[in-house]
């Protein structure tokens, strides 16, 4: 009966710290797509920076909760976008052979609503 116990109580806290880590991680939730839009909701946690990465196209984020965020590329260059909630933000698409990388600057999660527009350049 022992050994049923401690298993459970195992189980239960490995759950815990699967969502705790999942919880501390950026999340991306895909929300619509066709051939003009990619439509994805993104949570940015705090010290929780995505890895280098591009946009191809321009796109509109609509901060659903704000916050700053530090939009760093590959030579270290920073600059700060500072996004308010309920307000929408144009974010051009990223020069030819440029990467970054986003941080939350803050300590709250920064959650916005990314519209990409796919047709333009």
């Amino acid at each position: 009966m022992k050994i049923f116990t401690l298993r459970r109580v195992a189980l239960a806290v490995m759950l815990l710290v699967a969502v705790a880590i999942v919880r501390s991680q950026t999340q991306r939730f895909p929300q619509f797509d066709n051939e003009d839009v990619k439509v994805w909701k993104s949570v940015v946690m705090p010290n929780a920076p995505l890895t280098m990465h591009r946009h191809d196209h321009p796109r509109v984020i609509i901060a659903l909760s704000g916050g700053t965020m530090k939009i760093v590329d590959q030579q270290g260059k920073s600059e700060e976008h500072v996004w308010e909630t309920g307000k929408a933000y144009w974010l051009p698409a990223n020069p030819p052979g440029t990467m970054h990388a986003d941080v939350n600057a803050g300590d709250k999660p920064i959650e916005v609503m990314v519209v990409e527009l796919e047709k333009e350049q």
